[in-house]
């Protein structure tokens, strides 16, 4: 009850770091900082030219932010772009009072998705299979390409080690003891749910500002599960990520334990679905994502990539003004967002004015893909 009270005190934190790892419903997360952001008229660190990632794959710099200087250093509210983190160099654009949290997914599914998603990386390319790369993955895996990170250890990639790196009981303690000194929360995408209530508790924030509907998530038309054997030969090829993700899976409940208990938390977890389906009963035709064919409104159409089908969703005709904001920000997917957030930001510096599709993203995915990364 004083940890409840306490929180109650508490003003909303406004000052926070996400480290957007690939693949792990990290875009969902995205959209919830965005309308945080975007009602409390907070500012984000925005990539120059108001692109979708921080010059990744290369480590982060405070360079690489719209509007820093070194000479009279600007601090951001909100730092949730595609980034490799490099924290030195972050806490030159946040305040030293931000709150460090990430995201991460177990990495058997977590692969699974970046084959079918990365298909055009140089690593995958050559296959067609998931279960050919495995077969013997130094003969399609070439570490010293640009884009090799999609196909290996791609977490530890993104937490800015080494993903090639030595696989010993020592290296994996001191990945994680960084970790942990760097974060303060690290969410597990398979209890998302559970997450969103974490991430709530720790910022001292509402439930709705935590309510979400799931976003660049892909048809089950284009998954299927994998046999034992593959699973075993993911965990083998990614022994770092699942060293991590492990570790972070275990802490995640032991943080539970320790500052809600597990009843409170299906209480929350209740709420917080309870308040999803109303939304989703106010807001959505058909109460559920569609098929990128099926979205009938273009300015929500998500980017499509690779051989993966991203969903998307249709709003409701007739709501009033103010549900009508509210329902689009839910569903708005991450490139028009960010756009339109940038825009707002630097008014006098709009981005390219095509489409979000193919996207500056687009284009330097394909860039990078084609390994011509500048």
């Amino acid at each position: 009850l004083q940890f409840r009270e306490m929180l109650m005190l508490s003003p909303p934190k406004t000052d926070i770091v996400f480290l957007k790892v690939h693949k792990s419903a990290s875009s969902t997360v995205m959209n919830i900082l965005f309308r945080f952001g975007e009602m409390h008229n907070l500012t984000f660190a925005f990539p120059t030219g108001g692109g979708n990632q921080l010059f990744y794959p290369h480590h982060f710099l405070a360079k690489f932010v719209q509007g820093f200087s070194p000479r009279s250093p600007q601090q951001f509210n909100i730092l949730c772009h595609h980034m490799r983190f490099l924290q030195p160099e972050v806490q030159k654009v946040v305040s030293s009072s931000a709150v460090y949290f990430s995201i991460l997914r177990n990495p058997v599914q977590l692969m699974e998705s970046s084959f079918v998603y990365y298909k055009g990386a140089s690593a995958f390319s050559r296959v067609h299979s998931l279960e050919e790369f495995l077969s013997q993955p130094h003969h399609y895996y070439n570490p010293t390409k640009t884009d090799s990170h999609y196909a290996r250890n791609l977490m530890t990639f993104d937490f800015g080690f080494n993903p090639n790196g030595e696989v010993s009981a020592e290296r994996v303690q001191l990945m994680i003891k960084a970790i942990e000194a760097s974060f303060d929360l690290v969410l597990i995408t398979e209890y998302f749910d559970e997450s969103m209530v974490l991430l709530k508790e720790m910022l001292c924030w509402d439930l709705d500002s935590v309510v979400f509907f799931p976003l660049n998530s892909r048809d089950s038309s284009t998954k299927s599960p994998l046999p034992d054997t593959i699973v075993e030969k993911i965990k083998d090829w990614n022994r770092l990520d699942w060293e991590i993700y492990t570790h972070f899976n275990r802490t995640f409940w032991e943080r539970i334990d320790k500052d809600i208990g597990r009843e409170r938390m299906r209480r929350e977890v209740k709420a917080l679905r309870e308040r999803q389906a109303e939304l989703a009963r106010v807001c959505l035709q058909g109460m559920g994502s569609v098929a990128p064919k099926d979205i009938k409104d273009s300015s929500l159409q998500p980017l499509q990539h690779g051989s993966a089908k991203i969903l998307g969703y249709n709003l409701k005709q007739g709501l009033n003004k103010e549900m009508e904001h509210m329902c689009r920000r839910l569903v708005t997917p991450e490139l028009q967002y960010s756009r339109a957030l940038y825009e707002k930001q630097f008014p006098q510096k709009p981005p390219p004015t095509h489409p979000p599709t193919p996207s500056q993203h687009g284009n330097a995915m394909r860039q990078r893909l084609a390994g011509t990364q500048n």
